[in-house]
């Protein structure tokens, strides 16, 4: 039996998308959460010197989304066919650059910054929203499954839902104007196991 350990920190952040992967799959697995004071003390275990690190039968593997991908394409999360394997992966990679795109704003928000927070979100969030919408919607309305792509439920649907709800608790309007991609995040946060992972886990703001 594969033995599975996660290390991060005690929040959701980076390892949340494998921690709802886990619990899709119904796979146990250990969640080893190292407080921030600790963490000097263990980053040159870590293969990267960073977190999240999934050990897979005590081989690290490092970054996030190479995680997700791995637990994805093991439990069925990944696309139904190459194709959508490989959409799945650039809609995530998209995200990346979202998420690059907006993190001045994120981090100012957060409070892991110092700025204008109002100045930020008209210079960085809303645009990078409005452009990344619009791709999300593209495939949205292409889809038979309610999800971003046909075959269902996809680590890229999670990956930017998690994002969605950092977002949402800095600036509650995130969402509002775009009724297509409330819905898909209302369907993606009502999957039963996703759910039960919400509704069991710490609350944090990210």
């Amino acid at each position: 039996m594969v033995q599975y350990k996660l290390y991060y920190f005690p929040l959701r952040g980076l390892a949340e998308v494998a921690r709802q992967l886990f619990a899709l799959a119904k796979v146990d697995y250990e969640d080893i959460q190292i407080p921030v004071d600790q963490w000097p003390a263990k980053k040159e275990e870590m293969i990267f010197a960073k977190m999240p690190v999934l050990e897979v039968d005590g081989v690290q593997i490092p970054q996030s989304l190479a995680i997700a991908r791995f637990l994805a394409r093991k439990f069925g999360y990944a696309g139904k066919n190459p194709v959508e394997e490989a959409l799945v992966d650039a809609l995530a990679d998209q995200y990346k650059e979202f998420y690059t795109e907006m993190s001045d704003f994120f981090y100012r928000a957060a409070g892991f910054k110092e700025g204008d927070v109002e100045e930020a979100k008209t210079r960085a969030l809303l645009p990078a929203r409005e452009r990344f919408f619009a791709f999300l919607s593209k495939f949205l309305k292409k889809s038979k499954s309610g999800f971003l792509v046909d075959g269902g439920l996809t680590y890229a649907d999670l990956i930017i839902v998690d994002n969605a709800t950092s977002l949402i608790n800095l600036y509650p309007d995130y969402l509002k104007g775009y009724p297509e991609i409330q819905a898909w995040y209302d369907k993606v946060v009502s999957v039963p196991a996703i759910k039960a992972r919400i509704a069991s886990r710490p609350k944090t703001t990210a």
